[in-house]
């Protein structure tokens, strides 16, 4: 059934000359400047530029989160006719959820570890008053099932631990829609989905926006954009580049940044990366690798090897067994059944305390102590490798590593938890690399950063590894990413090896039937909308 308004042709949502800006260490930092735009029933407006461009920032002024140190100033904020910026904490937390659902970038972060998936959603049904207590489990599930939730029955008992990130992410999208708020802001909503999840997630994106939601979507895949954005701002450091119809800014734009973030889309046509010359040495064969959880059977019989100079590619739909396997891979659990065989793995440099395998998580900021500052996430990384060193030389090294991935050396001083979540994955990746492993074992690692800085870690991955010879696993739900670094690639459904091989051959010629979904489905620019403006 369509939402009804009072006024369809008014903007539920109207920004004009928003500025935002952070009190640090007694000084403004300006984040936002001068951020214009309206949103229509039924209309898709999209955010999009690097990280730390201010699209999130911008996002929370919209449902008050952005903290006690932020200063906003605008000339209107209005949500559905109502000003925003009289609002105070009581009166944003009623709105929050009946008027303006957001789906938060974080996902592990953002759920409740000590509460089931169904606990969550309860939650928010009681908080929007839209179920009786006796309607809040069907609706819990009528809230998965509509969030494209597999075995939603079986999910609304577990924990955000037990479930991948594209589940995780599902969840959060239910939470969202609970109370049918008028206005949903989506800030990455299929970062960490796979292309045909991430199929269904836009299909229903489309279905809100026939039904007359207002939606924002903040998203640095392009792809997406196209597939759901009526209007397109292009944002840099805080200030808008270019604004206009989705379908002129991203095929015919006319800024040079827009241009650049373009052509830095990683794309199935981009030619393989360079194969390691001569015979390639196996550093780890994984054999018939099986895992159960609670009887569920979630890697069945499972063969891959990897070796020295070469990126083995891991793709499939969330909860394939992708993130398990690549956890068995880096010894960071146990199989039920199968060997792990890594003889051939010579033994660390002198002084160095350094696992020979290392692992980016998916999740950068929940493999961080909070209580650390970025420098000392890497120093503590690089003492592993080099031992204790006088504290100008570890700053030195931390410096190099930061700037490597693209990082101003100054926000070694900063905590994870103030960076932006491409900021933290580039960390992340950062500490990784810098004990210099023979095996990089890497979960969804570019799946928070923009196409632009993206392509600038990828690059970074692909250098180190021809200079060094290590070998990598590589899981990616982007099929443009893993054909950019990938070797080889092994295709996971349902915990089985589908298919297997030279990543030219899976990716432009595949056997399997499974394998030519995932590849049909990947968005492109060239693809037709989802739905038009309900206007």
């Amino acid at each position: 059934m369509s939402l009804l308004f009072n006024t369809p042709s008014a903007p539920l949502l109207r920004v004009r000359n928003l500025s935002v800006a952070f009190e640090e260490r007694g000084r403004m930092r300006q984040a936002v400047s001068g951020l214009s735009f309206e949103v229509q029933p039924g209309q898709c407006v999209a955010l999009v530029g690097e990280s730390g461009s201010g699209k999130s920032v911008s996002a929370r002024c919209l449902v008050g989160l952005n903290g006690p140190n932020a200063r906003i100033t605008a000339d209107a904020l209005e949500i559905d006719g109502q000003n925003a910026l009289r609002l105070g904490e009581r009166q944003w937390r009623s709105l929050r959820g009946r008027k303006v659902g957001y789906i938060l970038q974080d996902a592990l972060v953002s759920l409740d570890p000590l509460r089931t998936i169904g606990q969550e959603l309860q939650e928010a049904i009681r908080a929007t008053g839209s179920a009786t207590r006796e309607q809040e489990h069907a609706r819990a599930l009528e809230l998965l099932t509509r969030a494209h939730m597999p075995d939603p029955a079986t999910r609304i008992h577990e924990y955000p631990s037990q479930l991948s990130g594209g589940l995780r992410q599902r969840a959060l999208i239910a939470t969202a829609i609970a109370g049918n708020p008028p206005i949903l802001i989506a800030d990455e909503p299929t970062t960490a989905l796979d292309v045909s999840v991430q199929k269904e997630i836009l299909a229903l994106f489309g279905e809100l926006k026939r039904q007359g939601i207002a939606l924002i979507l903040i998203s640095h895949d392009l792809g997406v954009v196209s597939q759901l954005a009526d209007q397109v701002l292009v944002l840099r450091q805080g200030q808008v580049v270019e604004n206009g119809p989705a379908d002129q800014v991203l095929r015919q734009p006319t800024h040079a940044y827009t241009r650049s973030l373009m052509a830095a889309i990683p794309r199935l046509d981009d030619p393989a990366p360079a194969t390691a010359t001569g015979h390639a040495p196996v550093l780890l064969r994984a054999v018939h690798i099986r895992q159960r959880f609670a009887g569920r059977e979630a890697l069945r019989g499972v063969d891959i090897e990897l070796r020295h100079g070469r990126t083995l590619g891991l793709v499939g739909e969330s909860g394939s067994g992708k993130t398990t396997l690549a956890r068995i891979v880096a010894g960071l659990q146990s199989a039920t059944e199968g060997q792990i065989h890594a003889d051939t793995l010579r033994a660390p440099p002198p002084r160095s305390r350094a696992r020979p395998i290392q692992f980016v998580h998916q999740d950068p900021l929940s493999a961080f102590d909070p209580r650390y500052t970025v420098g000392r996430v890497l120093a503590e990384a690089l003492w592993l490798r080099f031992g204790r060193e006088p504290a100008a030389r570890s700053d030195e090294r931390v410096a190099q590593w930061l700037h490597k991935v693209g990082l101003d050396p100054a926000l070694a001083a900063r905590r994870p938890l103030t960076l932006s979540g491409g900021q933290r994955q580039r960390v992340a990746i950062a500490r990784a690399l810098a004990t210099e492993p023979q095996i990089v074992v890497l979960d969804e690692p570019v799946s928070a950063l923009d196409v632009s800085v993206q392509k600038q870690i990828l690059e970074l991955i692909t250098a180190l590894q021809r200079e060094t010879g290590v070998a990598m696993l590589f899981i990616s739900h982007d099929l443009g990413v893993i054909r950019q670094v990938s070797h080889d690639v092994a295709v996971l459904r349902h915990g089985e090896l589908r298919e297997y091989g030279d990543a030219r051959q899976v990716l432009e010629h595949p056997r399997d039937d499974y394998t030519r979904q995932l590849i049909a489905a990947v968005p492109h620019l060239g693809m037709a909308p989802l739905a038009a403006s309900a206007q």
